[in-house]
C-alpha cells in the first residue's frame, strides 16, 4: 500500500502564513499545515459516499435539536496563522457560533470528522490528530470506509483517548452530541 501525504507545494524552509494561503486559488482544496501548503488528492467515491451519508445524518440531528452548525469540506478552519485545515465534516455548537465568519471558521470546532483514504490516512492519524488536540477540538472521529470502522476520540488534556471503535452493524454514538445515534450499516453500505 502506497502512502502519500499529498503534494507539498510550498518550500519546507519557509513557513507560510494565513495571508499567503489567501493568495492561492479558490479552485483547489489546499491546506496549510505548520506553514507548509499541501494539496491532497481528490477523495474517491467511497469516501464521498460515506461523507454524504454521515454528514446528512449528523446535520439532520444537529438541526433538529438546534445545536449549532455542520459544515462539509471544503470549509477553511483557521486554527492559527500557520494552520488552516479543511476537515471532511465539522460541527460548531451554538456556544461557539462566533467562530463562524462569512469566509471561514476562526477557531477550533467542537467536533471534526476525517474520512480516511490511502493518501490522507497517515496525516489524519498523526499530524492532524495532534494539531486538533493542540487547538482544543473536543471530539475527533477517524472514519475508515475500507474497514467500515469509526474511531471516536475524546480530548483529555492535550491528548485524545479513543472512547469507542464502531464497526458496520453497530450504532455510532457521540459523547459530545448526546442522543446521536447513527446506524453504521447505512453509512458504510450506502456506497456498495
Amino acid at each position: 500500500m502506497k502512502t502519500n501525504l499529498g503534494r507539498s507545494i510550498s518550500p519546507v524552509t519557509t513557513k507560510l502564513t494565513y495571508e499567503d494561503y489567501l493568495k492561492t486559488s479558490d479552485d483547489e482544496r489546499l491546506e496549510l499545515l505548520d506553514g507548509v501548503l499541501t494539496l491532497p488528492p481528490a477523495p474517491n467515491t467511497a469516501h464521498q459516499s460515506v461523507q454524504t451519508e454521515l454528514g446528512w445524518r449528523l446535520a439532520r440531528f444537529v438541526r433538529g435539536r438546534d445545536l449549532g452548525h455542520v459544515f462539509f469540506a471544503p470549509t477553511d478552519v483557521v486554527l492559527s496563522n500557520t494552520d488552516v485545515v479543511q476537515p471532511d465534516l465539522l460541527f460548531i455548537s451554538r456556544e461557539r457560533a462566533e467562530f463562524i465568519t462569512p469566509a471561514n471558521i476562526q477557531g477550533a470546532p467542537d467536533l471534526i470528522v476525517e474520512i480516511r483514504s490511502d493518501s490522507t490516512a497517515e496525516r489524519d492519524e498523526t499530524l492532524k490528530r495532534q494539531l486538533y488536540a493542540d487547538h482544543g477540538v473536543e471530539e475527533y472521529w477517524l472514519v475508515n470506509p475500507e474497514a467500515a470502522t469509526t474511531a471516536v476520540l475524546r480530548l483529555g488534556g492535550q491528548r485524545y483517548a479513543e472512547t469507542a471503535l464502531y464497526t458496520a452493524g453497530q450504532t455510532l454514538a457521540s459523547p459530545k452530541l448526546h442522543g446521536l445515534s447513527i446506524p453504521l450499516d447505512h453509512v458504510f453500505l450506502a456506497h456498495n
